[in-house]
Formats: structure tokens, C-alpha cells, sequence
């Protein structure tokens, strides 16, 4: 199948999961209707069918505009068909609870910043405030056609309060999302709920300047209602949040800490059983996170999967060089042997991080990070023990190769920390000469033909790097071999 046939079977399976959640949609407008009115809905229908229709309609280009969002934003994501369930059930969800709360309480106690919080962290801040525009228009489209009346004891018309309620759930989700995207814990984002709060109570003040009295009991009753809008933006944001990390598996920040924590089960393991790797991962951690930071990717993934991505060598950790104390089990095997041993550890990285439940990402830069790179050591010590043909491809890793820059990043940031590690003069230049080859075999091996990453991008990597080895392994000043006694630190105290 070639690349235009896949795209297109990318496309048909991507605009399927649109019409299956674009029927949900109208079944959950369905089911509000009976809500507000189990005994009339049926006869509501019928009268109001051309309206309805026309609300269909509306609905449906809404779907029409995320599909072609996603088409010419992000391809990649809009093939996912995990990731777009999940943008799909957090549209879903968010119209369901803001309906049922827009009836049962009032317009202004909807939580209108849920949904652009949960897509700020569950996805991304574009996605969000893309996000949060389509829900504000679909709510105005779901209240104006359906059967929804304003539960409110004002002379205002119910039009009016449904344009208030557009330009509020717009205002109050993009501002909320730009405050939270500066959150960095759960903590702080239960806080948020404060400054959503008092957004919209200033909101609600300004709309209905000339319109309400200021100390009115209506007003002060529309005051309430804001507080319970912001406030339940947060709670339904700080509750479900966790769900859709754990449904979904999406590493969002708040779960990238968790899991990179010295106490999370897998790197617990790692630094109990395998120690030597567990510091080798914590430098290429390091180095990774700086190369993201540098190249204005997501340093905290970076950090995370760079941690990750030996995990495979948990089998057989005595088999890795790091990890052994003077003796070394592959003197006392075939080269053959050795190699699939050391290669199997990036399949093996694989299949214990999804055995786990972590996010793919991390799976897939565990079985990428050596791409199909020859495992030169073992290949040089069978061609020294034969005369025949020793085929590269039998001592080489299997694939796939990286296919996202982070995969790219810790794929040399692995090889660098291990070879800086194997020299002794850890100059600035001898460095940068290490670094440098490292780059140019992968680039000459093809290693980086499935990422868009540059050639520009390979020099900031490199430039990095250099900046960052040299100050994990700086120079130290020699201590002079003096020792001191106890009656030496007696007398020099006296002599004070």
C-alpha cells in the first residue's frame, strides 16, 4: 500500500469516528430534550421540526470544521484513532454536564471553563482554545433550537440571556485556559477556580450594566450563580481529569511528574536492580530535557521518556556494561548470542511499558532509541573469530527507526552520554568531536528519515549536548593528600 492509498484509509477511518460521535451528540440533544420536558418532547419535535433540522445542520458543520482542523493542523492526531475518541467523549461529556446544569440551576452556573481545561492539559493549548470555541458556539446552537427555557426570574428576554451566555462561555474558557496553562500542580489547579470565579462575576457586572440594579437581589442571585459556574469548572476540571488520563492514557503534566518520580513502580525497579542504568538515565534525562527545551519542545516528555527508554534492560541487567562490577558474562559467549541479547532490551523496553499502562510514547521511544543501528562491538568481535561473511544485519537492532523528535533526541543523547562516559579527557572539543560523529553516522545510517527533524535542529542537539556534558563532567581540582589527625584540628583550634 502505498502512502496516498494509506492516507485515504486514514481518512475514511477518521471521518467514520466523526459520524459515530457526531450521532452521539445529537442522542445526548435528545435526551436533554426529554430532560426539560419529559411529557411535551414528543410533541415539541414535530412542530419545531424545520428549526430542528436546521439545528441538525448547524451541528453537523461544526464536525465538518474539527475534521478539517485536524486535517490540515495535525494529520497525525486526526489518525489516532485513541486520541480523537478522546477529544470526541471530552466535547460529549462537557455539553452533557453544562446542559443539564444550564437547566437545572441557571445559564451563568454552567462550567463554561471546563472544556478548554481539560483539552489545555489533556492536549494542547491550540487544541484548547480551538476547543473552547466550539463548545460556546454549539452550547448557543443546542440552547436556541431546542426546547431549553431560562430557569430565572428576570423581565430580560431569554434571546438576550442566551447571547450573554455565548460571549461569557468564550471570555471566561479562553482566559481560564491562558491562566491554568501556567499551573503546575494539582494543587494550583484546584486554586483556579478563584480567578475563573471572579472573572465572571466582573463579566456578569458588565453585561448587565443599565439592566439590573447593583445590589439587587436578582443581582446579587446572578453572583451566586457565576460562583457556582467557576467553581464547578474546576471541580468537574480536577475530577475528571484523572479519569481521562487513565481511559486514555495521555501523559499530561501533572502524570509526567508522577511517573517520573524516584517512587513510581518502574523507576523504583530500575535504581533497586539496575543502578548503573538508572544514573545513565538520569543524565540522559537531563541532557534530553535541555535539547527539547532548546529545540521548543515539551522538555518535561522529554525528561520522561528519557527515563524510560532502557527499561528493557530490567531482564537481564547484569548483561549491560553499567551494571556489572569487574565481571563480564559476554566473555563467555558468541557474539551472536551477545547481540540478541543487547538488542532484545528495545523490544523488551517496549512491551514492559504497555504492560504497565504507560503512555505509547514512552513505549515508542524505548523501542526506537537504537533505531536499526549495527551493534558495532559484537560485529567487530565475529569478524575477528571468522573467516567467512559476517552479515551486518545480523548483529544490527531491529527498528523501527525514531519518528518523532524526541525519539531523535534521546537516540543521541544516549549514545553521547555512553561514549563521553568511555574517555578520559572530557574536553570541550574532544566532546563536540565525539558528539559530532555520533550525529553524522545516524545521519549516514538514514537513522532520521522517519522524523522531521533538521538539519539545523541536529546542530542545536549537538550544541547542546556539548554544553551539557562538559558540565556533568567537569574538570575537578586535584585534592592535595594531606591528612590530618585529631591533635592537628585541637591545635589549630587553639591557635584561633
Amino acid at each position: 500500500m502505498n502512502k496516498l492509498e494509506k492516507k485515504r484509509g486514514q481518512y475514511g477511518k477518521s471521518a467514520l469516528i466523526a459520524a459515530l460521535h457526531y450521532v452521539i451528540m445529537l442522542g445526548i440533544i435528545l435526551l436533554y430534550m426529554i430532560y426539560v420536558d419529559p411529557s411535551g418532547w414528543i410533541l415539541y419535535i414535530p412542530q419545531n421540526l424545520n428549526m430542528l433540522l436546521f439545528m441538525v445542520l448547524c451541528i453537523f458543520l461544526l464536525y465538518v470544521a474539527v475534521f478539517g482542523y485536524y486535517s490540515f493542523e495535525n494529520f497525525e492526531k486526526l489518525a489516532s484513532v485513541k486520541y480523537m475518541n478522546a477529544v470526541y467523549v471530552v466535547l460529549e461529556l462537557c455539553v452533557a454536564i453544562s446542559c443539564i446544569m444550564g437547566q437545572s440551576i441557571h445559564l451563568y452556573a454552567r462550567p463554561i471553563a471546563l472544556m478548554g481545561l481539560l483539552c489545555l492539559f489533556l492536549f494542547s493549548k491550540r487544541e484548547a482554545i480551538f476547543w473552547n470555541f466550539i463548545i460556546a458556539i454549539m452550547l448557543f446552537i443546542v440552547d436556541t433550537y431546542t426546547n431549553y427555557e431560562p430557569t430565572m426570574d428576570t423581565a430580560i428576554s431569554s434571546g438576550s440571556d442566551l447571547y450573554f451566555s455565548l460571549v461569557t462561555s468564550v471570555t471566561v474558557g479562553l482566559i481560564a485556559l491562558f491562566i491554568g496553562s501556567k499551573t503546575k500542580t494539582r494543587f494550583a489547579s484546584v486554586m483556579l477556580g478563584i480567578p475563573v470565579t471572579l472573572l465572571l462575576e466582573v463579566i456578569i457586572v458588565l453585561l448587565r450594566i443599565g439592566q439590573t440594579d447593583f445590589f439587587s437581589p436578582e443581582m446579587l442571585r446572578l453572583f451566586g450563580y457565576g460562583a457556582i459556574g467557576g467553581m464547578s469548572s474546576v471541580v468537574f476540571f480536577v475530577a475528571l481529569l484523572p479519569i481521562f488520563e487513565k481511559i486514555f492514557n495521555i501523559p499530561t503534566t501533572y502524570r509526567i511528574r508522577e511517573l517520573t518520580s524516584s517512587n513510581a513502580p518502574l523507576m523504583r525497579k530500575l535504581k533497586e536492580e539496575a543502578s548503573g542504568t538508572f544514573n545513565h538515565s538520569l543524565v540522559v534525562a537531563q541532557i534530553s530535557e535541555m535539547c527539547a527545551a532548546a529545540l521548543g519542545e515539551d522538555s518535561e516528555l522529554a525528561r520522561a521518556v528519557a527515563l524510560y527508554h532502557d527499561m528493557g534492560k530490567l531482564s537481564r541487567p547484569e548483561c549491560f556494561t553499567e551494571n556489572q562490577a569487574g565481571y563480564n558474562l559476554h566473555d563467555e559467549l558468541s557474539p551472536e548470542l551477545s547481540a540478541d541479547i543487547i538488542r532484545s532490551h528495545a523490544r523488551e523496553g517496549y512491551e514492559l511499558i504497555l504492560k504497565h499502562k504507560l503512555p505509547k510514547i514512552f513505549a515508542d521511544v524505548a523501542v526506537q532509541h537504537h533505531g536499526t543501528l549495527p551493534i558495532k562491538y559484537f560485529y567487530y568481535k565475529a569478524q575477528k573469530m571468522t573467516d567467512g561473511v559476517v552479515k551486518i544485519e545480523d548483529f544490527s537492532y531491529p527498528g523501527p527507526k525514531p519518528d518523532s523528535k524526541l525519539a531523535a533526541i534521546v537516540m543521541i543523547a544516549d549514545a553521547s552520554e555512553a561514549a563521553s562516559r568511555a574517555i578520559t579527557n572530557r574536553s570541550v572539543e574532544n566532546v563536540e568531536k565525539i558528539v559530532r560523529e555520533i550525529i553524522e553516522e545516524r545521519l549516514d545510517l538514514g537513522q532520521f528519515t522517519d522524523c522531521d527533524i533538521t538539519i539545523k535542529d541536529l546542530d542545536t542537539i549537538k550544541k547542546t549536548i556539548v554544553s551539557s556534558l562538559t558540565g556533568v563532567y567537569h574538570h575537578r581540582v586535584k585534592y592535595p593528600a594531606i591528612k590530618f589527625g585529631r591533635e592537628d584540628r585541637i591545635e589549630k583550634g587553639n591557635n584561633l
